[in-house]
């Protein structure tokens, strides 16, 4: 039995071309348990240890919680209506067009940068691997298998990033399952002698340098947390959009309290915060060093880059939906919105690998000056998102309950209160980065807004001038797949 997938629907229910259900509910699982998480765990949590102490377990908490938080908003307005333009299209009918383009706009350029970023670490781990290939190469090799991959259809990019994000779950699963018998002295054939609870208060509290550095943690670890809304944007190629939403919401907790705080609290337990092999090797890799285990650089290399093409990957799916679903809305180039016959946006995924690759030449060939630029730009368009979201969901509520109140199978807890509660913890943090100048916080804020303020302003220059949209307003959710025999 194989499942012949179903094009989405245009707006007067005919069928026509479109995005197809090409992804499985395993598929869906998986990336969205992989989507929280990042490359940026693993290579980004040792300034957050070094900065914050054991306090960092605070500042993980903190994010975390809003995370959870904004997910759930986006799974009761994605539950209600699956689309691969998720929050960009329901700002855009909660808010306005002006949201649903500039949100899903700086959302796409978030992603091109991601892809530069991504590719140019990945390249850096092969280049030690097989240095004979030179960096760029390596950049160039990755980009372009992945691009392939996302080309021949959804299925197969749900395919690559099942295993990759399958890879990343075993490997945090096992560092919190060793580590945890290590902490407790019941690991055979490890003598662990600095792995104590007793880590976590020792060595100048478990704030050595004061509640302040919370909110510092935060800024450091908060961007690690992106691409957690993935899930929601790929429910729309998927057998059961509804029902992929819904268990993806409902996991959100346990995914990033067991991923998240459970590999980072092993981490604070195995060695003291102060040690310097956190800084000097990272903090995975310092942590299974101190349990002798051999070869534990290298291991951690492969996890590194697993998580590195996992993000890529799934960078160029997202860019390139977003795109498409912005083209169906008149909101980009109408071509970005056309599919092939597997139902793949070509023109859209051609793009946004195009703007991907450009970002990678800049980054090898004006690093300090046009790549920075670039990456601070975009570096808050996450908390961006997050409170275009909380916003949205405020509106869309209420248009819901009026039109389809059934459709609310997964509701924001205790609404309003928390939504505005997340949406003020966003402004805050927002404002805090503004203070923030050891880091580059107030830099990157500052350049986001900027970035921002174009892109509004071009949303509402082409508002007022009336620019059309196409046929096609909107994307239902393609409905569960048809069975099929083959001989």
């Amino acid at each position: 039995m194989t499942s012949q997938p179903n094009p989405t629907k245009t707006a007067n229910g005919d069928p026509g071309p479109g995005l197809h259900a090409g992804l499985k509910n395993r598929h869906l699982s998986m990336i969205a348990i992989g989507g929280v998480i990042g490359a940026g765990l693993f290579v980004g949590s040792s300034s957050g240890i070094a900065t914050a102490g054991p306090g960092i377990l605070l500042s993980y908490a903190l994010v975390g919680t809003l995370v959870v938080l904004v997910m759930r908003m986006l799974g009761e307005m994605s539950a209600a209506n699956p689309t691969s333009g998720s929050f960009s299209a329901h700002a855009d009918r909660a808010l306005g067009r002006w949201a649903g383009f500039s949100i899903g706009w700086l959302y796409w350029f978030f992603w091109v940068v991601v892809l530069a970023v991504e590719a140019t670490a990945g390249a850096a781990i092969l280049e030690g691997w097989i240095p004979a290939v030179p960096q760029w190469a390596w950049a160039l090799i990755v980009m372009v298998v992945l691009t392939a991959t996302n080309l021949v259809s959804v299925g197969s990019y749900g395919e690559f990033e099942f295993w990759f994000a399958g890879i990343k779950v075993v490997a945090i699963a096992a560092f919190i399952v060793v580590g945890g018998l290590a902490v407790f002295g019941v690991l055979p054939g490890v003598d662990s002698d600095k792995a104590a609870l007793s880590n976590l208060t020792d060595h100048g509290g478990f704030l050595p340098h004061g509640p302040g550095a919370i909110l510092t943690g935060v800024l450091l670890v908060v961007f690690s947390f992106m691409g957690s809304e993935i899930a929601t944007l790929a429910a729309g190629e998927s057998e059961d959009p509804q029902r992929a939403v819904t268990k993806s919401t409902n996991s959100i907790i346990w995914r990033i309290a067991v991923f998240y705080l459970g590999s980072i609290l092993v981490v604070v337990t195995l060695l003291p915060w102060n040690d310097p092999s956190i800084k000097e090797s990272g903090s995975y890799v310092a942590a299974l060093d101190s349990l002798g285990i051999a070869h534990a650089g290298q291991v951690m290399n492969f996890i590194v880059l697993t998580s590195v093409l996992s993000c890529l990957n799934s960078g160029l799916y997202t860019a390139s939906r977003m795109a498409f679903s912005l083209g169906q809305r008149g909101d980009a180039p109408r071509a970005f919105a056309k599919t092939t016959a597997n139902g793949v946006p070509r023109a859209a995924i051609l793009v946004s690998v195009v703007f991907g690759f450009v970002a990678v030449f800049f980054n090898y060939k004006f690093p300090d000056s046009v790549f920075l630029f670039l990456l601070n730009s975009s570096g808050a368009v996450a908390l961006f998102v997050w409170l275009v979201i909380c916003f949205s969901q405020l509106r869309m509520r209420k248009i819901i309950q009026a039109e389809a109140p059934e459709k609310l199978v997964v509701k924001m807890w205790l609404y309003p209160y928390l939504t505005w509660a997340a949406a003020a913890l966003i402004v805050f943090v927002l404002g805090y980065m503004l203070t923030d100048t050891e880091h580059d916080g107030r830099e990157t804020v500052l350049l986001s807004l900027l970035v921002a303020a174009v892109v509004l302003t071009i949303a509402l220059v082409r508002q007022k001038m009336g620019a059309g949209r196409p046929a096609v307003t909107t994307e239902t959710p393609a409905e569960p797949a048809d069975k099929v025999t083959t001989g």
